[in-house]
């Protein structure tokens, strides 16, 4: 399944965007790739979700913030890295163009990069390809238009050209810019598929009261052999995960409600509201009352 969304109304209009936090559906949707062509736009508000984004820029230039860092993505070059860390588009050229992909981690882990790569990418480094290749542009041009469209196989097809195409970014000259501390170890491939079946159930479920034997029985693991597999193959543990589902979905209310902190906090899945207050401060430097007021 695919989600689309426009980052401007009218991508040719030429000038500096803004970020509307409200108009954004991808923390809505954790297991469906979500992808937004358009003029690039100021975040004033950092946000994250639970995909892997993938941006390619058409024209111009454009510069993001994430985990007390700035990296830039100029025409030509293309940038993957993990959504799940607070991040924001803090400056671009006038008129950039770009095509932002966000990919589930189910889908992720079916991609075959060197072990050291997949692991920066979950402890929060980013990949940016360097050479500008030409055909770049028709490619990203084409898996979009397939993206959006309702023919399935085409949809199907475009998946599947994307993978090979990121999977071909450690053939160039690449940057890998950021930290990793090396704790996660990519797992046997034999193993890709329960780890795709405890993120699956996760998403399902991050809402309810789980445990570890519940999470693991969806992947026919044991417990204690499944939460290993788990923080090896993303770096983080089972409940650092299901806080993070639960932190995007409360994100994604704050955005577009007015509910009360108490009901986001019991909608997300946070036993308490002291509990989602600390999380989120914690995730954010920010309350989530300070946080909604500062996107609305």
């Amino acid at each position: 399944m695919h989600d689309s969304q426009e980052y401007c109304a009218d991508s040719k209009i030429l000038g500096r965007k803004t970020w509307n936090p409200a108009e954004s559906r991808v923390e809505l949707v954790p297991n469906e790739i979500v992808i937004g062509r358009g003029q690039a736009a100021i975040m004033q508000l950092a946000h994250w979700h639970m995909q892997i984004e993938l941006n390619y820029v058409f024209a111009g230039a454009l510069t993001y913030e994430m985990s007390g860092r700035e990296f830039s993505v100029e025409a030509g070059e293309l940038a993957l890295f993990w959504g799940g860390l607070p991040h924001r588009l803090s400056d671009c050229e006038t008129g950039t163009l770009l095509e932002a992909i966000h990919l589930p981690l189910s889908m992720y882990f079916r991609l075959r990069l060197p072990e050291e790569i997949r692991d920066a990418l979950m402890q929060g480094s980013v990949l940016v390809s360097k050479p500008r290749l030409r055909e770049d542009r028709e490619v990203f041009r084409r898996i979009g238009e397939y993206l959006r469209s309702d023919d399935a196989k085409r949809v199907q097809h475009a998946g599947e050209e994307l993978i090979l195409r990121i999977e071909r970014i450690v053939f160039d000259e690449f940057d890998l810019v950021g930290p990793n501390d090396g704790t996660a170890v990519a797992p046997d491939p034999s193993v890709n598929e329960k780890v795709r079946r405890m993120l699956d159930f996760l998403v399902e479920n991050f809402q309810d009261d789980l445990t570890t034997t519940l999470i693991a029985s969806a992947a026919n693991l044991h417990p204690k052999y499944a939460m290993s597999v788990f923080k090896r193959a993303t770096g983080i543990t089972l409940n650092e995960y299901i806080q993070l589902l639960r932190l995007n979905y409360a994100q994604a209310m704050l955005l577009r409600g007015a509910d009360n902190i108490l009901h986001i906090a019991t909608e997300s899945g946070f036993g308490s509201l002291s509990n989602f207050n600390r999380c989120f401060r914690k995730h954010t430097g920010l309350s989530p009352s300070q946080f909604r007021s500062m996107a609305l």
